[in-house]
Formats: C-alpha cells, structure tokens, sequence
C-alpha cells in the first residue's frame, strides 16, 4: 500500500520530465526555423536602422519616442521602402509606398492581422468585427449608412449639450474668474460612451453622471485603454509566443474585470433588443429602433439572409465589445486631439468660432453640419495629423510580389521594383507617417493648417484610404465601417462645445506626449502614471470673454 503512492509520483515526475523535454525541443526546433526564416527572408536584403537589442529589435526606440517620428526619421535616411526588427529580432516590412499599400490593404484574404494582436484584441474584445474576414465584416455595415447616422446626429447633439452643461456647472463651481480646469480627455470618454450606448444599444450608461454604478462600464474603459510611459514586454510576448502565455503581466486581473464587466453588460443589452423585437411579432412598421444593435438583430433574423450570412447570438455578442471602442475610444480621443490642436492654434479657434456662430440653432442636423466648411477642414486636419491609432499590422498569408509605384535601392546598391515577402511576415500599415508624409502633403506636411483643404494636393489622390485621402480609417474591404459615425460624432461635440467655450492649455504643451495602448492617448508627464492620461485645459465661457 505505502508503494503506490511513491509509484504515483515517479510516474509523475517521468511525464514531467517528458514535459519540460518536449517543451525545450519544440522551443529550440521554433528558434531553428525562426533563424533559417530571417537568413532566408527575401526582406534581408532591405535598408534599414540597425537593430538596437536582441530582445526589443528597434521596439524600444519606437516606444520611447513619438512612434511616427522615428520611423519618419528612418524613411528619410534609408528610403520608403525598409525593414527594422521587432520583439525577439523578427522582420517588418514598412513601406510608405502607395501601389505596395494599396496591393496590401485591397488583398484582405493575403494579408491578415497576425496572430499576435489577433490574440491580444481577443483577450479584450472578445471576437468581434476587428478580427473578422471577408463578408462576416461586411455583414455590418447597414448599421452604419449614410441614413443611420442622420437618424443618430440627435443623440450626438443631445449629449454634446449635456456635456457643455456640465462643463459650464463646473466652471461656476470652481469661482476663479470665470475659468475652470477641465480634464477634457475624462468627460469626452464620459460623454461618447453615453452616446455609444444611446447610437449603439438604445440604453442608458448615463456615464455623465456621478454615480460610481453608473461609470462602472467607464471605468472598465479607462482601466483596459490606460496608456503609460513604461513598456510591459510581457503582453507582447505572450502574444507571439503562444507557449508564454501562462506568464502574468501587469493589470492582468484588473482587464479581466473590465473585460467580464463589458460581456456581462453585452449579454443584457443583446437579450433586451431581441426581446423587443420579438415583441413586435414581425410588425415591420414598428421595427423602427435606430440603434445599431437593434439594426443588427433585426437583419439578421431576416428570414430571406442565407444561413451562411446569418450570425449566432455568440457572433453578435462579441460586436458588443467592439461597437463599444470603436464607437467610444476613438472618437473622445480624436476630440480630445482637436481641443489640444485649438489651443495650440487660438487663431484657428477664433476662425472655427466665427463660423459656428453663423448657425441659428443649438441643435443642428447632420446636413448642417455638414454644411459647415471650416469645420470639415478642421476635424479633416485633426484626423491626418492625430490619428487615433497611428500603425497598424498584417501578415502574409501567402508568399507574394508586392508591387511598388517608385523604385527603391536595397542595402546592396541594387534599384528594386517590387518586393518579395514571404508567408508569415509582417507588413506595418503606417497611418500617421502617411498622413503627413511631405511628399505628398507638401513641407508643411506636419503642420496643423485646417486651409490645406480648401485646395488638396493631386499627389494625395493616391492614398489608398477609404476618406479624405488619408489612411486614419484605413481602405480596402476591412476599412473602418464605422467612420461616418466618428466623423459626424466629432463635428457635433466640437460644434457645441466650441461655440460655448475658449481653451486653453492648463499646462506647458511639453509636458504632453502620446503613448499608445491600442489608441494615441495624452500622457501628462508630471504626474504619476496611473494618473498621467489626461488633457488639462482651461474653459471660459464665450460669454465671458
């Protein structure tokens, strides 16, 4: 009897032993393959910057810096076609060639988001429209049309006016001559996630208001989206290393609260739209919900849609999540870009103003405000020059012969026309290095000049992006389906919030950098970083002034 127990664990620590060498022989055979794929890669031949690190590659130069000014920096030292290494030493692709990108981003079934971030976006959203393919994506877009968002510019309106409200509360509140500190970045996270839950579900997140219940879907928010000055390897790590992805990285619990806090909210605001559409008992007079969840549900329980079109509850759940970003976390931090741009440019805010003023109204439609042409060349400018998310990936999902429309010298002299890559490697889209790249934008590429829009150069019409000549939205068949929402969202809050306020900035513009986690946000250098994603501006009214 006192045997089996030894017996047990020698049996045990055998298959632990078989274990751990099977691990270590599957690490070495990856790292062999790893080291014969660089040595063979057709991209070994492309200029670029010296690798920095055996583990970070050039990572590190990119994160300590403005991600775009380095990469700027590279393309004007060794040309607009080049490679640089990534975590671990891998190869990226970066090009800022317009053919290559448009062969890159028209090809979505060749050329795919890599593993890695597929895992890293899943962990947080779940599977939703980020990650599909092919028609599962376009299966969306009759929620986002033209029609819809005119429907939808109301709540937009609406909730910019409770946002100006509250901000001219505050600055009664705070009784220093007629100026308040605003954090702009917190309450236009508020604000969109209120209209994202009005637009998206028809629900209520009153995240304007103070009541902690209320704000737990905003706080959840703020938790997975904080940026900070410090670069975690581990969630990179794990995300190309699939056998790592037991190894615990800083805010893991905390995201996966935020996480489970979302999908639980998902589940109850899926359940509440079929119930009221069952309800309506196939009254298709009375299926007249604007919101986008309700679009969604009621398309797809169509019953002419193929059953190939038709999502399960599963599928549809996961868009929740996804609806919730994209219709929330962008724009606030778009907006809060364009605040930051007016307060760096007063005449510019001036001129904005003046135009604004112009409208009779404190609620404009759609068309109004479309009609308003300032203010398009204004939220154009913001959106090239403060993209939301600055670079995107992809990786080859196939060998292939990119085309190129300018020829390019190779480390060895040679004048290329095109370019070899190979299965499996990665292509950087680089969105903000092509929406102020000085080739095509003229030298004042980086500069914020709303009136460059008056009069767009021929050079941009190359750009392959699905608006304004710019690749903020990206373009091809997996563009942002939603961006007419962001567009018409934007121009409501600054609208409102413009005609009723001046701003400026209630710190030094030194003490503001971008950090990226999944969106540019404003990082405030002087204050610890569990605090540091904020924009402080000074608000006075107009009527002050």
């Amino acid at each position: 009897m006192l045997a089996d127990p030894f017996k047990l664990l020698w049996i045990i620590g055998r298959l632990g032993l078989a274990l751990a060498g099977s691990l270590v022989l599957y690490s070495l055979w990856k790292a062999v393959v790893f080291v014969y794929d660089e040595l063979t890669s057709p991209l070994r031949d492309l200029r670029g910057p010296p690798s920095k690190s055996i583990i970070y590659g050039n990572y590190k130069e990119i994160w300590d810096s403005d991600m775009s000014l380095v990469q700027e920096k590279w393309l004007e030292e060794y040309g607009p076609t080049i490679k640089y290494r990534g975590i671990l030493g891998t190869s990226r692709l970066f090009t800022t060639d317009l053919k290559a990108l448009n062969h890159i981003l028209m090809n979505s079934y060749d050329y795919q988001k890599p593993e890695s971030a597929i895992y890293n976006i899943r962990r947080i959203l779940g599977d939703g429209v980020l990650l599909v393919e092919g028609d599962v994506h376009k299966h969306q877009n009759p929620a986002f049309g033209p029609q819809q968002i005119r429907e939808l510019t109301e709540i937009f309106v609406d909730k910019s006016i409770q946002l100006r409200d509250i901000w001219a509360e505050e600055v009664v509140k705070q009784d220093k001559e007629g100026v308040g500190r605003i954090d702009a970045l917190s309450w236009l996270s508020r604000t969109t996630l209120d209209i994202i839950g009005l637009a998206g579900f028809n629900y209520k997140f009153d995240a304007l208001t103070d009541d902690p219940e209320k704000n737990e879907l905003n706080e959840a928010f703020a938790i997975m989206f904080r940026a900070g000055t410090g670069l975690d390897v581990i969630p990179i790590l794990r995300g190309l290393i699939p056998a790592l992805r037991f190894l615990p990285a800083d805010r893991d619990a905390e995201s996966k609260k935020a996480s489970d806090t979302m999908f639980r909210i998902g589940s109850q605001l899926l359940a509440e739209s079929k119930a009221a559409i069952s309800k309506q008992n196939g009254d298709k007079k009375s299926w007249q919900a604007r919101d986008i969840l309700s679009i969604l549900v009621r398309a797809n329980a169509m019953p002419d849609l193929p059953e190939s079109q038709r999502l399960s509850d599963k599928d549809v759940l996961a868009q929740i999540p996804t609806f919730m970003v994209a219709g929330h976390e962008t724009t606030s931090v778009a907006t809060t870009w364009a605040l930051f741009a007016l307060t760096q440019h007063k005449d510019v805010q001036d001129k904005l103003r003046a135009e604004l003023a112009t409208v009779s109204t404190d609620n404009p439609t759609m068309d109004d405000l479309n009609s308003l042409p300032y203010l398009d060349g204004v939220v154009r400018e913001v959106l090239r020059l403060h993209a939301p998310v600055a670079s995107t990936m992809r990786v080859a999902m196939k060998d292939d012969v990119i085309p190129v429309g300018k020829p390019y010298i190779d480390r060895k002299g040679r004048v290329m026309h095109e370019i070899k890559i190979k299965k499996g490697q990665t292509v950087i889209i680089p969105i903000v290095p092509i929406n102020r790249d000085t080739s095509l934008w003229g030298a004042d590429a980086r500069e914020f000049k709303p009136e460059r829009w008056e009069s767009v150069p021929e050079t941009v019409s190359g750009v392959p992006g699905v608006w304004a000549n710019m690749l903020t939205f990206l373009g091809g068949p997996k563009a942002c389906i939603g961006y007419r929402f962001s567009i018409v969202e934007m121009k409501a809050l600054l609208f409102t919030l413009v005609r009723a306020f001046e701003f400026d900035l209630a710190v030094p513009a030194t003490d503001i950098t971008k950090k990226s986690a999944v969106v540019q946000r404003p990082i405030l250098l002087t204050v610890d970083s569990e605090n540091s994603n904020q924009l402080p501006l000074l608000v006075r009214p107009v009527s002050n002034n």
